[in-house]
């Protein structure tokens, strides 16, 4: 699936530029990819899509104060009920606590490499947990530095952001060949 996902980044440098997924299907078939990673990889990004769409990612000038809540009233009852709520963004001072199979499926190394990204200040909240649910939707467990880079780098893909080139260059960067000093 990995490899799937490694070529429809490396084809369709913008999210806006990729096909549609049946499209894409057929696209990554005629490449010659194995359909059963076809499927893996399409029903991911299928996901990918719609969290990415269904999560706010604050950026610099937006107002981060306020919680924004949208009304809708039930037609039985009659009573309001809330439709969407957008809750504040987390706050600097806050801590992102791990459930106990977030950390079986992530492995220690994994969450190790978000906190990385995280307090390199490259890796947002919001984008965060976009990475730790594409993660959770990955089969196997825990989940390799490799693969998490890649998941990374879809979910920047996804958001239309591109990453500056030291953090491209850590995401693309192959760790077996490093020389420790």
């Amino acid at each position: 699936m990995f490899e799937v996902l490694v070529y429809v980044y490396e084809n369709y440098w913008q999210a806006d530029a990729c096909p549609q997924l049946d499209h894409l299907g057929r696209k990554l078939s005629a490449v010659g990819f194995d359909p059963e990673e076809i499927a893996q990889a399409l029903n991911w990004l299928a996901g990918l899509n719609l969290v990415a769409h269904n999560t706010q990612i604050v950026g610099e000038g937006q107002d981060q104060s306020t919680s924004t809540l949208k009304w809708s009233f039930d037609e039985q009852t009659g009573a309001p009920s809330t439709l969407q709520s957008t809750p504040k963004p987390q706050s600097p001072n806050s801590l992102r606590v791990y459930s106990v199979a977030e950390q079986d499926h992530l492995g220690a190394q994994s969450l190790g490499f978000v906190s990385f990204l995280e307090t390199a200040g490259v890796l947002p909240a919001n984008m965060r947990e976009i990475v730790v649910d594409r993660a959770m939707a990955v089969p196997g467990r825990p989940v390799s530095i490799d693969d998490l880079k890649i998941i990374v780098l879809m979910v920047y893909w996804s958001a239309g952001i591109e990453p500056d080139a030291l953090i491209l260059d850590e995401l693309c960067d192959d760790d077996s060949e490093r020389i420790a000093h």
